[in-house]
């Protein structure tokens, strides 16, 4: 199937190439349009908590209490006394058009001294929005903010919810661009290091390109019926491109190689397709199928990225097997042209006989070097068991931002701080009115919970009254969660229910959703790693192993990250500030996509070691060949993915940089340790029985034709060795 996919797109190579250009130019102008149809930072929520059906509620008649905005004003040289700081201040918010803003409060409008900081050198007004989206609250705060920030000698800053989603979207673009800036120049290079060719080079580069804006263009389809993160762009692009780097290597590797062997350049083309295409195929089915378990989540964060996440990977499949077939064609024995006078590689890293060598030294004590890499990989794992989980929040953004800035602020230097703010809504039998001294009586037992150093009775409607709650504490702190479930454990009123929402509640829910949820992708990924690994390779033994190596490559990857973002190692060199918190979000992305990373390494791995064990019968033999064959590509693909992600370490946002770390790290050690060392001990401990399964299984796998026919190995010709 396969071979006959090559052979249709070299002869109909015009019709791709024309098709595909058509398209990229489509999403060039079109797709790109998709960055002013994100939703920002919102969609972490789970639709059913208790929070969110807390926060709907509220966007009823009984509304809000919380501020959506609250800005700062500072003065270096002046108090909110001095007559000039407060008409600045009160000219500000004058500016502010009746009916914009549902409320807007102040120090003169409320003689409240908890406005002011304690040397009264800064004051805060908080404003709140009417509109029930956060996206529409940052539309909304657009439209007022120049007014808001024009105060003469003073400064002014923007926090709070809406002014840090605000501040999230402007800095994705800018990401973006920063990351190709950074990536691009760094791809170009190690592409010509890696082949030596710049025809060669040029090839997979094609290939990331298109895929890159074809992603724009799916994912701007999937906008118009999904919601899509600010966030989950810059990761999807980032795996899209990414992989079509990959997918590039691996088949212009394969196609040189065969050419190398002497093959007609039609040959060539079919057998390449049918071989590491048919490795791409699989390995981004595997990839697309552990992204799809995301929609588990009920988060419309993690579903979205789900859906959009397929949609980039058999993109990027599927340019691989079709346009770069009829690119290949085309290059012909030209593929190896404009070759580059670098020194010449050493023979050993040439012709794969390092890899070889190692494989074979691996193997000579396979049970030492398997349980010594085991310990090693747990050993890096274990710091990851003292984790603290967190749920996004001003923290993500980079030092000197305003939103990050005015919550520093507001806790030094204010008595309170508005925006910790909570919020229990109160479901009574009957009027709340009438109940006014049972809801008073139960504001007052959730403010003797400790941690919460203020609640009162702040609105009542019908049935319904709210209690409006101050606390102190860091809402990521480990302390957090027990205030919540505190709160939430005080008796209500006789027959009345209650729901408590805010970023404390918030952030309890969706951890709770996210370790419920997780432990079933957990299943669903080895399912369907299981499956396709049965398709591609006819055994049982191996689908179990790979996920096993895969799992603890990944574990080493969240012990870094740990160290790296809770504890603060290298936050100096990174340029964050660690909050002593996890985002819970970081685990689930990151094994849904370095996931598929290791299983794509590994069906490209298994797939040359079959090959050699269906025409050599020989354990040792066909281990260590097919280490020789891939093991110098496997790590080309790793350093071309590295450089893909390493431009996004310069992100401004601290999550975009835990994913990054977190990825660079899972892929250093699955295509070093885990592929070079623990694949061939293993391997060698298993023996023919790596590829077993029971007789149905086997005789169904050889009926459906899903092996390749092992053909004889070709000498290669010296002239064309890249």
């Amino acid at each position: 199937m396969f071979s006959g996919l090559g052979r249709f797109a070299a002869r109909r190579r015009w019709w791709v190439i024309a098709g595909t250009l058509v398209f990229v130019l489509f999403g060039g102008i079109w797709g790109t349009s998709v960055f002013g149809a994100m939703t920002g930072g919102a969609g972490f929520d789970d639709p059913s908590s208790e929070s969110v059906r807390a926060d709907e509620v509220l966007q009823g008649p009984l509304g809000r209490y919380a501020p959506d905005v609250v800005v700062l004003y500072e003065s270096t040289d002046r108090t909110v006394d001095d007559a000039q700081f407060a008409s600045a201040v009160k000219q500000a918010v004058a500016t502010v058009p009746q009916g914009a803003v549902t409320s807007i409060r102040s120090f003169w409008s409320e003689n409240d001294p908890a406005f002011v900081s304690r040397d009264r050198h800064a004051t805060y007004v908080a404003v709140q929005l009417p509109s029930t989206t956060d996206q529409g609250r940052v539309t909304e705060l657009k439209a007022i903010k120049d007014g808001l920030a024009d105060a003469p000698g003073l400064t002014v800053k923007f926090g709070g919810v809406t002014a840090m989603t605000a501040q999230v979207n402007a800095h994705t673009g800018r990401d973006i661009l920063v990351a190709e800036l950074v990536s691009m120049p760094l791809l170009i290079i190690l592409l010509v290091i890696v082949f030596r060719s710049l025809v060669a080079a040029a090839i997979p580069l094609l290939t990331g390109i298109v895929v890159a804006l074809g992603s724009f263009t799916l994912l701007k389809i999937i906008t118009s019926f999904a919601d899509i993160s600010t966030f989950a762009i810059n990761v999807v692009t980032m795996l899209g491109f990414g992989l079509a780097i990959d997918y590039g290597l691996f088949m212009v590797s394969r196609f040189r190689e065969e050419l190398a062997a002497g093959r007609t350049v039609d040959d060539a083309v079919a057998r390449t397709t049918a071989t590491a295409g048919r490795t791409v195929a699989y390995s981004g089915l595997t990839v697309a199928a552990v992204l799809a378990c995301l929609v588990l989540f009920p988060a419309r964060f993690l579903s979205s990225m789900g859906y959009a996440g397929v949609s980039v990977v058999l993109f990027a499949v599927v340019s691989s097997l079709t346009l770069l077939p009829a690119v290949l064609r085309f290059a012909g024995q030209r593929i190896n042209s404009l070759r580059l006078p670098l020194p010449r590689r050493r023979q050993r890293e040439a012709d794969g006989t390092g890899w070889y060598r190692t494989a074979k030294r691996t193997m000579r004590k396979p049970v030492l070097s398997t349980v010594g890499i085991l310990v090693v990989l747990v050993a890096l794992g274990l710091p990851f068991l003292g984790v603290n989980w967190a749920r996004p929040a001003e923290w993500v953004l980079p030092r000197g931002e305003d939103a990050r800035e005015v919550t520093k602020a507001l806790d030094a230097d204010f008595t309170a701080n508005p925006a910790k703010i909570a919020t229990v809504v109160v479901r009574l039998p009957g009027s709340a009115d009438g109940a006014k001294s049972a809801v008073e009586d139960y504001a007052a037992r959730v403010g003797a919970v400790p941690g919460i150093t203020s609640a009162k009775v702040t609105g009542t409607h019908e049935n319904l009254a709210r209690v409006t709650l101050g606390y102190s504490l860091d809402p990521m702190s480990r302390e957090a969660p027990a205030v919540v479930d505190a709160v939430r454990a005080v008796p209500p009123p006789a027959g009345a229910t209650t729901l408590v929402t805010g970023m404390p509640a918030s952030r309890v829910d969706i951890v709770r959703m996210i370790e419920s949820r997780l432990p079933w992708m957990g299943l669903a990924v080895l399912v369907v790693s299981f499956v396709v690994m049965f398709f591609a390779f006819g055994s049982v033994v191996l689908p179990l192993k790979s996920a096993v190596f895969n799992l603890l490559s990944l574990s080493a990857s969240f012990g870094a990250i740990k160290l790296i973002f809770q504890d603060g190692w290298l936050s100096g060199l990174l340029g964050f500030d660690p909050i002593g918190a996890v985002d819970i979000n970081f685990p689930v992305l990151v094994v849904a996509i370095a996931f598929g990373l290791a299983m794509d390494y590994e069906v490209f791995l298994l797939s040359r070691i079959r090959e050699a064990w269906d025409r050599t019968g020989d354990v040792d033999e066909s281990i260590a060949v097919g280490l020789q064959k891939t093991g110098r590509i496997i790590t080309n693909a790793a350093v071309l993915f590295i450089a893909v992600v390493v431009g996004f370490l310069f992100s401004g946002i601290v999550f975009m940089k835990m994913i990054a770390v977190g990825l660079i790290i899972a892929v250093i050690v699955d295509a070093t340790i885990v592929r070079g060392l623990l694949v061939p001990a293993t391997m060698k401990l298993l023996g023919k029985w790596a590829w077993w399964s029971p007789a149905p299984l086997a005789r169904w796998w050889q009926n459906r034709g899903l092996g390749e026919v092992a053909e004889p190995e070709r000498e290669p010709q010296p002239t064309l060795v890249g």
